[in-house]
Order: structure tokens, then sequence, then C-alpha cells
């Protein structure tokens, strides 16, 4: 056995009495209510929603990937089986989303891949074990977070994170540690087997920073979507929770200067699925929750025609 297996296994057996502790959560970082966001209804959400907004919305691949389609579709599907499809490698990429709003800063939506990951994966937050079984050998890096940061005007003032897998957090140990984290409800103390495995490079990528916040669960009162919350309590920015691909999963509308958008994360993993109907595979731990959600989101975009839709992992 290599140094790096025997690292990756000892890992795995620290992991595995620590989550003996934890009860298997996807993290042990401290966690807080948010004292940001306003609850709200979906009716208040889309009453001006077509308007005109200020926020403006750059999408970054940040890199390129291929996983198994099984994954991200549901291949029992019957649209699915009929159009013919099988497991198979899919190509992929990697997004970050950046939020640049005039009174409030600037803001990520997810956090890309670290810098270290592709030049010194032996000093990455990604623990050898993790990189071997994400298949990261199949990753080509085309913007690292350390690097798109230092080239902007001005710091990140927070993360809004999608959820917590390990393809949306792998660039968070490039984010400055002061900055504020924002997660759905429950995302961080779900509990799932997987996260034996992920617990440690996920606590690595959030060591040293801030809590992580949660969003309010405070019900929808339409019933449309498990919760809404309009992050800057000015009608811009909304957190939708669409647990189902994980249990805190969290979807964001954007109203910009040319209409509004909607980044699914992986609520919606291709395009194929979005313009099919298909829900994700078997990434998703609740097959019915995560197709209630994707069914919420398919209707949003359906009464808002020229909306943007910027899915999880394809464009």
């Amino acid at each position: 056995m290599n140094d790096g297996l025997a690292a990756g296994f000892k890992a795995i057996a620290t992991a595995s009495l620590a989550l003996g502790l934890c009860n298997c959560a996807v993290t042990t970082h401290d966690v807080r209510p948010s004292a940001l966001g306003v609850p709200r209804s979906s009716s208040a959400m889309e009453a001006h929603l077509d308007e005109p907004g200020i926020v403006e919305v750059e999408t970054v691949a940040a890199a390129d990937w291929v996983v198994q389609l099984s994954g991200l579709l549901n291949l029992d599907d019957p649209k699915a089986k009929a159009a013919g499809l099988v497991d198979r490698e899919e190509p992929i990429q990697i997004y970050f989303h950046a939020l640049r709003h005039p009174k409030r800063g600037l803001y990520l939506v997810d956090t890309g891949v670290e810098k270290a990951l592709r030049d010194d994966p032996g000093r990455s937050a990604l623990g050898p074990l993790v990189r071997s079984y994400m298949s990261l050998s199949k990753m080509t890096v085309r913007v690292d977070t350390r690097s798109w940061i230092a080239e902007q005007k001005r710091p990140i003032d927070g993360v809004f994170f999608t959820h917590l897998h390990l393809d949306h957090i792998a660039g968070q140990a490039d984010v400055p540690r002061m900055v504020s984290l924002y997660t759905g409800a429950g995302e961080a103390s779900d509990t799932r087997f997987l996260n034996l495995f992920v617990f440690r490079s996920t606590n690595d990528a959030l060591e040293g920073c801030e809590p992580l916040n949660e969003w309010s669960a405070q019900k929808d009162p339409d019933g449309r979507f498990d919760s809404v919350t309009d992050i800057f309590g000015d009608e811009m920015v909304w957190a939708l929770r669409t647990p189902g691909h994980t249990a805190g999963s969290t979807a964001y509308v954007v109203r910009t200067p040319k209409g509004p958008v909607l980044l699914t994360g992986d609520a919606s993993h291709t395009r194929w699925g979005w313009d099919n109907g298909v829900v994700p595979g078997s990434f998703s731990t609740d097959i019915e929750a995560s197709k209630k959600s994707f069914l919420a989101l398919k209707d949003l975009a359906a009464r808002h025609p020229k909306m943007d839709v910027r899915l999880g992992h394809q464009r």
C-alpha cells in the first residue's frame, strides 16, 4: 500500500471514530441561524420578479470534469428510457457565481476550485482518498478561486452555498477566513453514511471560517417552496430551499438589469434533464423530495418565461 492510500485510510479511520460521536453529519463546523434575510412568501417574490433589478450576475466555469450520468439523471425515468439513455461518463463543469450588489457588495454562490487542487494537491483541503473517489484526475481547472478573487476590485463579502457537496465548496480554502458563509437549514447537520468519507475534507475546507449561517426554514405561506428568504430585504436576491439533492439544498433567484436569473444548484444538474423534466439520479439523497423541488423550479421558470436558468453543472 502506498503512502498516499495509507494516509487516506488512516484519515477514514479517524473520521469513523469522530463520526461515531457526531452521527455522520456532513460537518462538525459551527452553525447558527442567519441574521441576514427576511422570510417571505413566493407570491411576494414573484410580484416584481420580472421588473429589472440592480444585481449583476457573473457565472464562472471553474473546471471541466466528467462523472457518471446515472448520478446526474434518473435513468429509470420513462423519458430517459425512451431516449435510450444508458450510464456513461458525462462531461460537466464546476461553476461558481459572483453576485455584485451595488449597495451590499460582492457575494459568491458556491466557491469553484481551490488553487492547490490543481497546483499542489497534497496541500488541498480534499484528501487523497476523496480525490481518488471523485476521480479528480479527470478534472481540468480553468479558473482557480484564489486567482479569480485576486483580480477583483473589492473583497468578497459573503458566500451563499447551494449545498455542501465537495464540488460546490472545493474553492472554499481560497476564500478569506473572515467572510460570512450561508447555507440552507439542516444542510450541515444532515446525516448520511457517505459523510463518513467526505466529513474530514469538508471540515478542512471550512477550517478557521466563521460559523455557517443557516437561512430561515419558515414555510412558504403559498406552499410553492419549502421556504423563501429575501436575503437583503430589498427583493433583489432570494434563497429558495429546495431539499432532495441534499437536506438543505438551496436555489437562488436574482433580479438583474436584464431580468431574473435562477441558479438551480444541483436541483437540476444537466441541460437534458431540465429540458425533459427528468430529475437527478443517485447523487441525490431523496428522489421524491428532489422531484418536488425540481418541479417547483420548473413551474417558477414557466411563470417567468424571460428567466435565465443556470443549471448545476451544464450550460
